[in-house]
């Protein structure tokens, strides 16, 4: 089947959006540019008596999983397992490509995640056994995400860094260094104990979080890396997982929220990547509720802030699939929730975002809705506005997008 022949059906783009969540595939030469004497020592990618490409790290062989590459396959086509990169759809791991489906679907600009390979926060780097092998190839990631990636045009892209886990200190003069460059958001992980390394109620990643919060530099926190997602029951079906997939960001706000994270470092900007927002009230409910019931002032103190007070000041949300959500904008707040498509993900909305958009927010006044499809990123994400962004909700010429 060839998926770059098979044109999505093209909708009139009711309202431009930016896109919080969407997700590459790396090429081949992604290491190409380390420094010769680590060349063998880093990442290299191989290929089986199949033709199916590997990453081999350490000795270690990880397959590139059509996962990775679910956009414009039949649903019964979805594979964990290793796929080629000719029987993808090319916008997956083609920059340029990936421009003409963003027109496709209205998306005016993209934050992109990299593949299930590294960890969504570079844990596979920061686990190397070879440490200056795992950090070149933790900047040579970046460094491709910037100089190729989003270089084939900055207007559409929002450049997002892996962070280096394994010395926080590190991490901070990277957070620093990368600022400098043009990078305005970084992926962590939203449970880095699951991981292997110290939690956030620890002062180890003060470093990091204080050089995100002076760079401006947005702390993604995207479901899933903190390297497990709820299963249910051994026995739960698929389905199990995907119905509760947001609870990973109900814990990561509670958690973020409670180990006073914003109170440390107020300016610091949270988005729960992938993580939805129909969740926000109920979430909102415990936490006044814990904040009633504590029986002891020695954590929380009576000077402290009320903890919904740090929820509605640091935290962003980021909306797939929410229509319920927005009809609770008033606890919410229309300020804090953007959109995401997820390409090329199973979960993603490609090439249908637009319908989607305007079934959930048609309802709503227009200020809002320029809110939650792109002025609240653009804000967020220090980035332009869509093109003639004052003409939308269906009266926005496909061509200036």
């Amino acid at each position: 089947m060839n998926l770059n022949s098979d044109s999505p059906i093209q909708e009139p783009v009711w309202c431009p959006l930016i896109s919080v969540d969407d997700h590459v595939l790396e090429p081949p030469t992604l290491f190409d540019g380390v420094p010769s004497k680590l060349r063998d020592a880093v990442p290299q990618m191989v290929t089986d008596d199949r033709g199916l490409p590997y990453w081999l790290i350490e000795g270690e062989r990880f397959g590139v999983s059509g996962m990775n590459a679910a956009t414009g396959r039949p649903m019964d086509e979805w594979r964990v397992e290793s796929i080629r990169y000719e029987d993808m759809r090319r916008g997956v791991w083609d920059p340029a490509a990936r421009l003409a489906d963003m027109d496709a679907a209205g998306i005016w600009a993209s934050v992109n995640f990299g593949s299930l390979t590294w960890g969504f926060a570079g844990t596979r780097f920061a686990k190397m056994k070879d440490t200056a092998a795992g950090f070149a190839s933790l900047q040579a990631y970046n460094n491709w995400m910037l100089d190729v990636w989003c270089a084939t045009d900055l207007n559409r892209y929002i450049p997002c860094q892996l962070p280096w886990l394994a010395d926080s200190h590190i991490a901070a003069e990277e957070i620093r260094r990368n600022a400098d460059r043009g990078f305005r958001a970084v992926s962590f992980s939203e449970n880095p104990e699951g991981l292997g390394f110290p939690n956030i109620y620890s002062d180890y990643w003060d470093p990091f979080f204080a050089a995100c919060s002076e760079t401006d530099t947005v702390v993604n926190l995207h479901v899933g890396s903190s390297g497990a997602t709820r299963e249910g029951t051994v026995d739960s079906p698929d389905m199990v997982r995907v119905a509760l997939f947001p609870l990973n960001g109900i814990e990561a706000l509670v958690d973020w929220v409670s180990a006073k994270v914003p109170m440390r470092h107020p300016g610091i900007k949270i988005v729960l990547s992938e993580a939805g927002v129909s969740w926000v009230p109920f979430a909102i409910e415990r936490l006044n509720r814990a904040d009633r019931q504590r029986t002891s002032s020695a954590w929380w103190g009576p000077s402290d802030p009320p903890p919904v007070e740090l929820v509605n000041r640091n935290f962003w949300f980021a909306s797939l699939e929410d229509p319920s959500a927005f009809r609770l904008l008033d606890i919410i707040g229309e300020d804090r929730i953007m959109v995401e498509t997820d390409y090329p993900h199973p979960d993603s909305t490609w090439p249908d975002s637009q319908g989607l958009v305007r079934r959930d927010l048609s309802d709503l006044p227009d200020a809002t809705v320029r809110k939650i499809c792109f002025e609240n990123a653009a804000n967020l994400y220090r980035h332009p506005l869509p093109p003639n962004e004052g003409a939308f909700r269906g009266t926005l010429d496909r061509a200036s997008v």
